[in-house]
């Protein structure tokens, strides 16, 4: 597909659609879990099932500037919120920003929310967040590399990115044989997946590790934290064989 910019469109009109198609990354977190949150027990994903572990946040979360990057739809944003901290959500889809703005309102919340791109925080100035939290979303552009250097770049130092993101194996195999119960290495990695025309899904692509994780490091990170993840395998075949996610807990040193 043509230029980053017709990327980003496509890809803001295909998520604006699984919002209204009930896509799980889009449902809002109930009642409950604010409140669970608001007792200082927060319970976000980075990946479909794993939940962070506490020791990947602050102490406290009073004073704590956080940046939900590509990290629309009404789920780890009002959660932070809720136990305290200032909280700024970065999505690419007005829908999923409507989905935070929709807790903030139902929760008395206040969550400030951005229109932008993941890889051009340009808003944002240097040194202004304590943690950046990016759930499973750089698949959906083209290079993962530039949302590791803005990233690196709006965290204070010290502060701490928290990322889920998709192991490059998924991509290796046919979706339509997956479909029917079969795992056939069809494609050769990296690879740009363009969903039927009929589905009108988002671009994806199959960012290698050496991106995923090297290029965190080329940014100037440290990684002081590491966790796989996957579907469940009932519902998904290659979950029973091999992890299908992984998150990374970043650190942008405060020497």
């Amino acid at each position: 597909m043509g230029t980053p910019r017709d990327i980003l469109h496509y890809n803001r009109e295909a998520w604006n659609r699984e919002v209204a198609q009930g896509n799980p990354w889009t449902i809002p977190v109930s009642a409950e879990e604010v409140a669970r949150a608001r007792r200082g027990d927060v319970r976000i994903l980075l990946t479909p099932s794993r939940f962070v572990p506490r020791s990947w946040f602050p102490p406290e979360w009073e004073g704590v500037h956080v940046l939900c990057l590509a990290s629309g739809g009404g789920q780890q944003a009002p959660l932070l919120a809720a136990a305290g901290a200032q909280v700024t959500v970065l999505d690419n889809s007005p829908a999923q920003l409507a989905r935070d703005e929709e807790v903030a309102a139902r929760e008395g919340l206040t969550i400030r929310t951005v229109l932008g791109d993941m890889a051009n925080v340009h808003m944002f100035a240097d040194n202004t967040f304590d943690l950046i939290v990016h759930p499973v979303s750089n698949t959906f552009v083209p290079d993962v590399r530039p949302v590791w250097r803005e990233a690196y770049r709006v965290l204070r130092p010290g502060g701490a990115l928290l990322a889920g993101f998709t192991n490059p194996i998924c991509y290796l195999f046919d979706e339509a044989d997956e479909a029917e119960g079969r795992l056939v290495v069809r494609y050769a990695l990296p690879r740009q997946y363009m969903p039927p025309e009929s589905e009108g899904g988002p671009l994806e692509w199959s960012h290698t590790l050496d991106d995923q994780i090297g290029g965190q490091l080329e940014a100037g990170f440290l990684l002081a934290g590491f966790f796989e993840d996957r579907y469940d395998p009932a519902e998904d075949l290659l979950s029973a064989f091999t992890a299908t996610f992984i998150a990374t807990r970043a650190i942008k040193p405060n020497w």
